[in-house]
């Protein structure tokens, strides 16, 4: 059946294009440097953008990176901080000595392609934003590497400020020279947490101890020995039972030894003086625009979760993306080796450039194939299960897993409203992931939108991974069986002054409160009663209009 289009609808409604570039280049990182430059050393015009450096507002709400409030007031000096991200990036001044246009401090919002549901915009076009305005550039190609950032796992204190993620606490003792701590405690024994440990104690952090759920350190045996020579203690077969401290931070962190099933041993537990908490599980590859523009996605846990699919030439579903970097899947947590992200950048580059009809030499030279990835740590979401079993088997079940909405374990697989909310019903008493299953498999969006887990300004970043792994445990399904929560752009939380760079009339911005954005149709209180005071059509004054 043929659904006709009224033209009218969108007539005069398409979006305002700022400018238009062959390629567009998400991501800053060893692939999308790499990706920027080879594509402009083939001829073409790039525009490469990354949202480092960050405005402290996103910062402080662990946005893309899991920051944990750990981050000195130098990161609101937008100079010194572009100043680092140029210094610590050497890759940035080969992009811009090959005629890449480099704009930092720029985050990629959202996505978007010509389909039945936008009619209206004639290619596709890439929403940018900075900390003062939002604007839309479009492109023939677009090369998404947004690399990866931070598993979230919740303990008992976890909300507290001074838990925070790897991949945030490496982002702010390497390119933003910030880290305020002093005393840091790592949780997860893998390559990532040991390279963090290792990186901490090099940036002049004291490492008090590393934590590992299971009874051996997961990471190398020669990196261990090394950390143990410089003063760290290892607590394997150990959780976090509490994260003791007050609204200003982390002071101490309770670790209790776990039994064969994960379970904590009562009255043999530990007392670890610290200000941070690190967590250090994994590491998820960043998909939103991905999902948003709508690549075909594959759940692969030994590369981290869901994943685009991708030919040969890294070219995805959708025609004209492509994806390179730890963006199309991990191959394992030790960040210190990034060569292969750059060759599989290159590809991607030279690819878009030759589909874009570029006749350089370099690109018609033969490009090596991108060599599979291979699953070294085979199904990773086996080993955040078992972080997640033994925190909140030592926790208990009122542990918050999503922290922007309160949202605790219980009443996450209890399906119930958070407590703030101080509403109960019969019908919502009776609501279980057991009714919810009789629809279909369980769906984090369908629990997000009954609980508000994953609905809050961090959008889920904190807590997407452990929301679907405890609902696949209590509904008895593998994670894998656990759909993607959808992604809707804006995939940054930006303010309505970003969004909307126009200055409202003076009326508006002198009683804003009351006005609520339609001016035309709001009789404001100050004007007296409307009845009493309008004026019918014929001039009479007292008598208002019925119309």
């Amino acid at each position: 059946m043929t659904i006709g289009i009224d033209p009218t609808s969108v007539g005069g409604r398409s979006p305002q294009v700022e400018r238009h570039v062959p390629l567009v280049v998400v991501g800053a990182g060893p692939a999308g440097t790499a990706a920027a430059t080879a594509a402009a050393r083939a001829g073409l015009e790039v525009l490469l953008v990354d949202e480092h450096p960050l405005d402290f507002d996103l910062m402080a709400m662990d946005v893309p990176l899991y920051f944990g409030q750990r981050m000195s007031e130098v990161v609101r000096d937008r100079g010194t901080m572009l100043e680092r991200i140029i210094q610590t990036n050497p890759a940035l001044e080969d992009a811009i000595e090959a005629g890449v246009d480099v704009q930092l401090g720029v985050s990629a919002w959202g996505a978007f392609r010509p389909g039945p549901t936008v009619r209206n915009l004639g290619s596709p076009v890439v929403g940018l934003a900075d900390p003062s305005r939002s604007w839309l550039v479009g492109c023939d190609r677009l090369v998404v590497a947004t690399g990866a950032r931070d598993l979230g796992v919740a303990f008992r204190g976890w909300e507290k400020p001074g838990t925070m993620g790897a991949l945030g606490a490496l982002a702010l003792m390497g390119r933003y020279q910030a880290l305020v701590a002093r005393r840091l405690v790592v949780l997860g024994s893998g390559p990532l947490g040991l390279r963090t440990a290792a990186a901490a104690l090099d940036a002049g952090v004291e490492v008090a101890a590393v934590v590992e759920v299971l009874p051996d350190v997961q990471g190398d045996a020669s990196l261990r020995e090394a950390l143990e020579r410089r003063g760290v203690a290892f607590y394997v077969g150990h959780a976090v039972k509490e994260a003791l401290g007050h609204r200003d931070g982390v002071e101490t962190l309770v670790l209790a030894p776990l039994d064969h099933d994960l379970r904590p041993r009562p009255g043999r537990e530990t007392e670890v003086a610290c200000d941070t908490v690190c967590l250090a599980l994994g590491r998820v590859p960043s998909v939103e625009l991905l999902q948003v523009l709508g690549c075909q996605l594959a759940f692969r846990s030994e590369r981290g979760g869901f994943v685009p699919e991708l030919d040969e030439s890294l070219r995805t579903s959708v025609t004209g993306v492509l994806v390179a970097g730890d963006a199309a899947g991990l191959r394992d947590d030790d960040v210190a080796d990034p060569g292969w992200a750059a060759a599989e950048g290159q590809r991607a580059g030279l690819v878009a450039a030759r589909d874009l009809g570029a006749t350089a030499a370099s690109v018609q030279a033969p490009v090596n194939p991108v060599t599979p990835r291979a699953g070294a740590r085979s199904r990773v979401h086996d080993y955040w299960r078992r972080w997640a079993q033994a925190l909140g088997q030592a926790g208990g079940a009122d542990t918050i897993v999503c922290q922007c909405e309160e949202v605790t374990r219980r009443e996450l697989v209890g399906v119930q409203p958070p407590r703030y909310l101080a509403w109960r019903s019969a019908p919502m008493s009776a609501r279980s992931l057991d009714t919810l299953q009789r629809d279909g498999p369980v769906s984090p969006d369908q629990v997000k939108r009954l609980t508000r887990a994953g609905m809050g300004p961090c959008q889920g970043r904190r807590c997407r991974e452990q929301v679907a792994l405890l609902l696949g445990e209590a509904a008895g399904a593998p994670v894998e069986a656990v759909p993607l929560a959808s992604y809707r752009a804006p995939v940054r939380p930006l303010p309505l002054s970003v969004l909307w760079p126009h200055e409202e009339p003076v009326e508006v911005r002198q009683h804003w409160v009351s006005w609520f954005g339609i001016p035309t149709m709001f009789a404001p209180h100050w004007a007296g009663d409307p009845v009493l005071t309008a004026e019918d059509p014929n001039g009479v004054p007292g008598v208002a209009a019925d119309k």
